[in-house]
């Protein structure tokens, strides 16, 4: 057991957030989701984890928690860098400290061995070869290149090292934390909704990274298709109570769905048991000879260990019609073109929508998705080209900085100054639908979370009856009820949809047409998410197969079609597998290697020769550096 946490409550004043509850890290690489409704206590139990909020002392019971070898906790908090002067590669570099210093100490004991006699050259040698195995243990080889692929992946270049920090904004600055946070390699890395503000390449990179991360996991997400990828134990609060399952999140819902119709069939049985007994004993308690048959049933029922009726999932969202006010022609939107961008061009777009799709746009940060739907609903300006709408277009629009809108108003006055000529009654039904009830309509607006702010702005939007609906990140601060219910919206909504969305199955569920956004220029793909997917691993099949044939000097051939490159994929990974056990087989010779070399290096009879020790020591370095090298080519081709 890696951590655990024994009859764990948390309470705020009066209100208990968690109550009577366990958890543990079972072994040093599980990866463990946390989930639940917003509000349901999943950031208090990693701050409980990170030892930022204490356990509270209740009822005689005294929480405990525990952990094997003083494990190192790493935590992504609200960062502020102390000092913004600093460089990149300076503040970052803080991370590898252990190891930059395990490498001065490596190069300080080379010389040290060449002189020492005796028992000091053998306590050198050992200490030497001791810090040898930890430094290759902890990625001494290659941490700098895992330096510069977080960097890439995060969207910066490696120019940005020398950078100071003040000149990086604050989306930047976190994703430059999370960057030395993952670099410092913690034994338990716990993650606050990591994927937030991804795009969809970089969560990509996070979910293989996060695979092969070789400690424990702690992640708080509501990425679904992200959970499946990593997590092999999810915890879920609910009502205050946290529960264990195994598995990733698809075998949490079918377990918990599991769990709960078992102990509702129990329940319901066990009742018709306890009323069929009762009804005995009315029958035959008056009936001086069934006295001891009807003590015996209600024995009988005292005995029984009661099942109680498992609490009803929590589905609690907000729910409204979402039926346009005015129907549109066929022709929506048209777009010829259209270039894109501030002081340079973003992208250039060509787009004929007709009614009724659902048009996701996915790309990099920085790619110019969201300002596509800022020139399209008039808050920017093109640089050229030209765009129309059709015939009765009524837009309601959702920018992702509503979640970040402020206000002093209380949130009925907000609502209410939107629509003034609606009564109390009208602006109380809206605002209940979207789960603002009782004394909630006078909280201040400035007080919502994230969350209600969003579904504040979506009341109002939703309320105007849109025909065409354009959305920028919508589900980002939203739980997965949440996202399952806004899901259902867009799917059965009568009009148009346009939204930016990196949440990969929010896109799958809804989407009927995917527009890419990349530095190669914009693609249409006039189907669905999964479809794009398959195009795109046949895309690249194709690409992969030329490219070869390109490297052997062959004729050019006709186009691949897309059975052909399904089939020459196929080769391509049976060739894929092959190589793959050539590196396994590599990797053992080298590691047995390297193993007979230490043996070698620890016997007496050397202790005292310096040539000897150096010569093994340069054997070892090169089988390392080797081993090193196979490794990363078959991490490479394996992924």
């Amino acid at each position: 057991m890696l951590y655990q946490i024994k009859d764990g409550r948390v309470m705020f004043a009066a209100d208990t957030i968690l109550s009577d509850f366990d958890f543990e890290v079972r072994n040093k690489n599980e990866k463990i989701a946390i989930v639940g409704r917003n509000g349901a206590g999943k950031t208090t139990l990693l701050k409980v984890i990170a030892g930022e909020v204490e356990l509270t002392k209740e009822d005689g019971k005294e929480p405990t928690i525990t952990a094997a070898g003083n494990p190192v906790i790493g935590y992504l908090r609200q960062i502020t860098f102390d000092d913004l002067s600093a460089t990149v590669d300076e503040e970052i570099s803080k991370a590898f400290a252990d190891l930059l210093d395990e490498k001065a100490r490596l190069d300080e004991l080379v010389p040290l061995m060449d002189k020492a006699e005796g028992e000091e050259a053998a306590r050198l040698a050992k200490e030497y070869t001791t810090l040898m195995d930890d430094f290759r243990d902890r990625g001494g080889y290659y941490y700098k290149k895992e330096y510069d692929a977080m960097l890439t992946s995060f969207g910066f270049s490696l120019e940005d090292k020398d950078k100071p920090l003040s000149e990086f904004s604050g989306g930047q600055l976190t994703k430059l934390a999370f960057i030395k946070l993952l670099l410092s390699k913690p034994d338990i890395l716990l993650l606050d909704e990591p994927t937030n503000h991804l795009d969809m390449r970089a969560i990509s990179w996070l979910e293989d990274y996060l695979r092969s991360y070789s400690r424990a996991v702690v992640i708080v997400s509501h990425d679904r298709m992200f959970l499946d990828r990593i997590v092999n134990t999810v915890y879920e609060i609910s009502y205050g109570v946290v529960t264990r399952f195994s598995g990733n999140y698809t075998d949490y819902v079918a377990e918990k769905k599991q769990r709960y119709e078992k102990q509702l069939s129990d329940h319901i049985a066990q009742q018709k048991e306890i009323k069929r007994l009762m009804e005995l004993v009315e029958r035959f308690k008056n009936k001086p000879t069934k006295v001891a048959m009807t003590r015996s049933k209600l024995k009988q029922i005292e005995h029984m260990e009661l099942v109680a009726r498992p609490a009803d999932f929590d589905t609690k969202s907000f729910s409204t019609s979402l039926c346009p006010k005015m129907e549109t022609g066929k022709d929506v939107l048209y777009i010829k073109d259209l270039v894109v961008g501030y002081d340079k061009p973003l992208a250039t777009v060509n787009l004929d929508l007709k009614k009724g799709e659902r048009l996701a746009i996915i790309g990099d940060n920085g790619i110019g998705k969201s300002t596509l739907l800022k020139t399209l609903v008039g808050q920017t300006k093109s640089l050229s080209g030209d765009f129309r709408f059709g015939v009765n277009v009524q837009i309601g629009y959702f920018d992702q900085r509503m979640a970040m809108y402020t206000s002093d108003k209380t949130v009925i006055d907000d609502f209410w100054d939107e629509y003034p000529t609606l009564t109390e009654t009208q602006v109380r039904n809206q605002l209940g639908a979207f789960l603002f009830t009782s004394d909630e309509v006078f909280k201040e607006v400035s007080m919502l979370s994230g969350g209600e702010r969003v579904r504040l702005s979506l009341a109002k939007i939703f309320y105007a009856g849109p025909n065409v609906l354009v959305l920028d990140e919508p589900t980002n601060h939203m739980d997965m009820i949440g996202k399952e219910t806004l899901e259902a919206m867009l799917s059965g909504f009568a009009g148009t949809v346009i939204f930016v969305s990196h949440d990969r199955y929010f896109v799958k569920k809804v989407s009927t047409q995917i527009m890419e956004m990349s530095e190669d220029g914009v693609k249409l793909f006039p189907f669905g998410y999964d479809d794009y997917v398959e195009k795109k691993q046949v895309q690249s099949a194709v690409s992969n197969v030329n490219d070869e044939k390109a490297g052997q000097k062959k004729e050019p051939e006709a186009e691949v079609s897309a059975s052909q490159a399904s089939r020459l994929a196929g080769k391509e990974e049976e060739k894929r597998q092959r190589r793959i056990r050539k590196l396994e087989e590599k990797i053992e010779e080298l590691e047995a290697k390297i193993d007979e070399l230490k043996e070698e290096l620890c016997k007496p009879e050397h202790a005292s020769e310096y040539d000897k020790l150096t010569q093994i020591q340069e054997q070892i370095d090169e089988a390392e550096a080797e081993l090193i090298e196979t490794m990363e080519m078959w991490e490479e081709i394996s992924v």
